[in-house]
């Protein structure tokens, strides 16, 4: 069963970064946290928010990388292809 909260020590080490990330992370407000005493605690549920989110964007990021690549791509074709064809034989 999983907790409820967690502390920014098990959020870093979940996210596979420092808890310093963490703490400016939820600073800049990416990551929603509460804070008790002088510690902050993250909901599960939102930590599941963020990570798909994160998620979302990175893979939004290689869409448009591939997307500029096969665009350079096809204009070099587009230009050189019978060059690159004779080249090829």
């Amino acid at each position: 069963m999983l907790k409820e909260y967690l502390s920014t020590y098990q959020v870093s080490k979940i996210l596979g970064i420092s808890r310093i990330a963490v703490f400016k992370k939820i600073q800049k407000g990416y990551l929603k946290a509460e804070k008790v005493g002088r510690s902050y605690i993250i909901k599960t549920d939102i930590l599941k928010e963020y990570v798909l989110k994160e998620k979302e964007k990175k893979e939004n990021k290689i869409l448009e990388k591939k997307a500029i690549i096969d665009k350079v791509v096809n204009k070099v074709v587009e230009e050189y292809g019978e060059t690159l064809r004779l080249l090829s034989q």
